[in-house]
């Protein structure tokens, strides 16, 4: 079972803490401070960092180590309250020796529709799409 919890602290600020005890600051984008992350943001960089702890996974599994990885997350959201968002994109920046573009969509596609649990609860919402590019080795 996964387990969380908001704290408010002041104003328009909160902290979330998992079940393992990390943290992180969110806030409003109309708090004074802007201290923390936009909640709405936040679910972004989860959806990213999701896919991101299965791409790791996946290319260890397969014996083909990332030099790096990165993954730029662009979203519409409806003007009106609530503003849900209507189509997510991820663009993956991926780096590393033996990793081509078919194995990088391989491994992405196989994020997004086995192993990502937020992408599977999003889905039926939201529409997600990706792209992925691979970056050149450096001699």
């Amino acid at each position: 079972m996964a387990e969380a919890k908001v704290t408010w602290l002041q104003d328009h600020v909160f902290i979330g803490t998992d079940s393992t005890k990390h943290s992180v600051v969110l806030s409003s984008p109309g708090d004074r401070g802007g201290v923390g992350m936009k909640p709405s943001e936040l679910l972004l960089v989860s959806l990213a960092s999701c896919t991101a702890v299965d791409l790791v996974n996946i290319f260890e599994k397969k014996r083909t180590p990332l030099e790096s990885l990165e993954i730029q997350v662009n979203a519409e959201q409806n003007e009106d309250p609530p503003w849900t968002f209507k189509n997510i994109l991820l663009s993956y920046r991926i780096k590393g020796e033996g990793i081509t573009e078919e194995s990088a969509r391989k491994a992405v596609e196989l994020s997004e529709h086995k192993y990502c649990s937020v992408a599977a609860s999003l889905r039926g919402e939201v529409k997600i799409d990706f792209d992925v590019e691979i970056l050149e080795q450096e001699d």
